[in-house]
């Protein structure tokens, strides 16, 4: 039991003090132990109650200090909020009085700022702002400081702003010559010697440029205008004095930037897809066509007036060879003479109207399948709209461009062929003419002479 006691005990004083350095064997090194421990709790209470009792002090005196503090600061805030009341009341005054003796300078400066605020708009949008970058800077300030009741301007400003606005409108009249950063058509930088038009253009290099209010810089147009227009661009490059005719833009580069998304000749070709190349390959066998027929019988034709002129010497033309069948049916009779040269005429006939009828047909296939190219852009449009409604015109564009476009194309054929065909065949018909009246006066010049046999005998 005695054993038990101690090691319980022990246990107990061990885990609950932390005192015990190792396990005791008996009772009295516990008793020992525990007095040890005692002592040196003892020790390290009073230590900390001295501590306190000194800090203590310290705190007090803190607290004292902090609450003298809080009373200055209140005396401070109290002082501070009597004169920023004070303060605002001799600025209500001071406001009050700036205002009367202001009177009609008030509406100056008013109309200062919103002259300040318009003109900085307006040379941000313009063509001199590439000159002059720096007004739009002052104008802002001027414009912040017009809004302002507290400064005045400065009669620097103000001649400054009227200054600016008479530069404007001096330069609106100017040719003038500078060197800028251009953005050239491959997306590249660079710096070149630009003319300035006015407000209205800018051209570099004989192309015409576009500027851009946002970047403030120069842009070269994807596409250019016609080429007497760009021809007029190098002579104002070059000119020095004097005046020289040039294609200006009134829009401010609006009808330039519109041409560049006017789809040329080529789009719109592209646009009438293969019935509008289908079109085009008619028209060009047509012209060739219509240019053959009309050089052979414009040939054919001095042939034949030449050999109507030497009539005894048969060559090889239509009206020759109706001769050459003369010549050999010279002693038939009137009947025979007449059918052989009836049948000459005709065999001459086909060759000299060969290919008409197909500039005919041509001429009247090109519109119908110009009406077939307009029904299946319909088809396309009428397709859009069911699926995608009507609302974005852009998805009918191109159903409606192929309806029009193959229309115009067929038109632009048939209208020509029509001509080349009227032309051709009032040719052939005037040649087959000569060549009926030569053969009727042969008949009847054989007739003449069985008559005058006859009479004789």
């Amino acid at each position: 039991m005695r054993i038990a006691a101690t090691i319980l005990l022990t246990f107990i004083f061990s885990t609950g003090s932390g005192l015990a350095a190792s396990e005791p064997v008996s009772l009295d090194e516990l008793l020992q132990q525990v007095k040890a421990g005692r002592i040196k709790d003892n020790k390290e209470n009073a230590a900390r109650i001295r501590v306190f009792k000194e800090n203590q002090a310290r705190q007090e005196q803190l607290l004292e200090q902090v609450a003298a503090e809080r009373n200055r600061e209140e005396q401070r805030s109290l002082r501070l909020e009597k004169e920023f009341q004070n303060n605002e009341n001799s600025l209500v005054q001071l406001e009050s009085r700036l205002k009367e003796r202001l009177g009609s300078l008030q509406e100056l400066f008013g109309v200062l700022q919103q002259a300040a605020g318009e003109a900085r708009a307006q040379f941000e949008n313009s063509l001199t702002n590439l000159q002059f970058p720096d007004r739009s800077e002052f104008l802002t300030a001027l414009a912040q400081k017009m809004g302002e009741t507290r400064s005045l301007p400065r009669m620097e400003e103000i001649e400054r702003l009227w200054y600016e606005l008479q530069r404007e409108m001096t330069e609106s009249g100017k040719i003038a010559r500078f060197s800028t950063t251009v953005v050239n058509a491959n997306g590249e930088e660079v710096q070149q010697d630009v003319v300035r038009v006015g407000l209205f253009n800018v051209v570099a290099n004989g192309r015409y440029l576009d500027y851009v209010p946002e970047t403030g810089r120069l842009f070269e147009f994807g596409r250019q205008p016609q080429t007497r227009y760009l021809d007029a661009i190098e002579r104002l490059e070059r000119a020095t004095e004097g005046s020289v005719p040039f294609g200006l833009d009134p829009a401010r580069g609006g009808a330039l930037a519109a041409l560049v998304q006017t789809p040329d000749l080529r789009q719109r070709i592209r646009q009438g897809g293969v019935i509008a190349y289908i079109i085009l390959v008619l028209g060009i066998i047509a012209l060739i066509v219509a240019l053959e027929r009309l050089v052979s019988l414009y040939l054919t034709m001095a042939k034949v007036r030449r050999q109507a002129r030497e009539p005894l010497q048969p060559g090889g033309n239509p009206l020759g060879r109706v001769l050459q069948v003369y010549q050999h049916n010279v002693d038939a009779d009137t009947e025979t003479l007449e059918l052989k040269l009836a049948e000459a005429v005709l065999k001459e006939t086909p060759r000299i109207n060969r290919m008409l009828m197909f500039l005919k047909v041509i001429a009247v296939v090109a519109p119908l399948l110009g009406l077939l190219g307009t029904v299946v852009g319909m088809i396309v449009t009428f397709q859009a709209i069911t699926l995608f409604g009507t609302g974005d015109p852009r998805l009918m564009a191109g159903g409606i461009s192929q309806a029009l476009v193959t229309t115009v194309l067929g038109l632009c054929v048939a209208i020509p062929t029509v001509f080349l065909h009227a032309l051709a065949a009032g040719r052939a018909r005037q040649l087959t003419e000569i060549l009926e009246e030569q053969a009727t006066g042969m008949v009847a010049e054989q007739a003449e002479k069985r008559h005058a046999a006859l009479s004789v005998n």
